[in-house]
C-alpha cells in the first residue's frame, strides 16, 4: 500500500517510557527493513548492546528483543508497537512492551532522530 511506513535505514531513540523500562533518550536504534521483517541494533545508556527482531506491517510492529547492559546483565522481552509519521516527516513508535526474563511492563515512545 502507498501509505505504509518502511523504517529501513532509519534512526531511532527513546524520548519516553516507563519507570521499569531501560531505554531512553541515550538509547538509539538503526533500522534495517526487508518486505515485512525489521532489525534493530541499540545501544546508549545503560545498554551496551541490544538486537530488536520481529515483523512490521506498515503500521503495527511485533518484536522480541534481548539486550546486555553495563553490569553484565542480560535482559529479554516482547513489545509490540503502533507506527505513525509526525508532521515534518519523523517516524514515532508508540509500544507497549513487557520482559520475559524479568518482572515488568511498560510504554514507551521512539522518535526518529537526524
Amino acid at each position: 500500500m502507498a501509505d505504509e511506513i518502511s523504517l529501513d535505514g532509519r534512526t531511532l531513540a527513546g524520548v519516553a517510557n516507563d519507570a521499569t523500562g531501560e531505554v531512553g533518550r541515550d538509547t538509539t536504534f538503526e533500522f534495517e527493513q526487508v518486505d515485512d521483517r525489521i532489525h534493530a541494533r541499540y545501544a546508549g545508556g545503560s545498554v551496551v548492546t541490544g538486537h530488536l527482531v520481529g515483523t512490521f506491517d506498515g503500521r503495527r510492529w511485533d518484536v522480541r528483543y534481548a539486550q546486555l547492559h553495563e553490569d553484565g546483565e542480560t535482559a529479554t522481552g516482547h513489545s509490540v508497537g503502533v507506527v505513525s509519521v509526525l508532521d515534518d516527516g519523523r517516524v514515532r513508535v508508540e509500544d507497549e512492551w513487557e520482559w520475559e526474563s524479568k518482572p515488568g511492563t511498560g510504554a514507551s515512545v521512539l522518535e526518529e532522530v537526524d
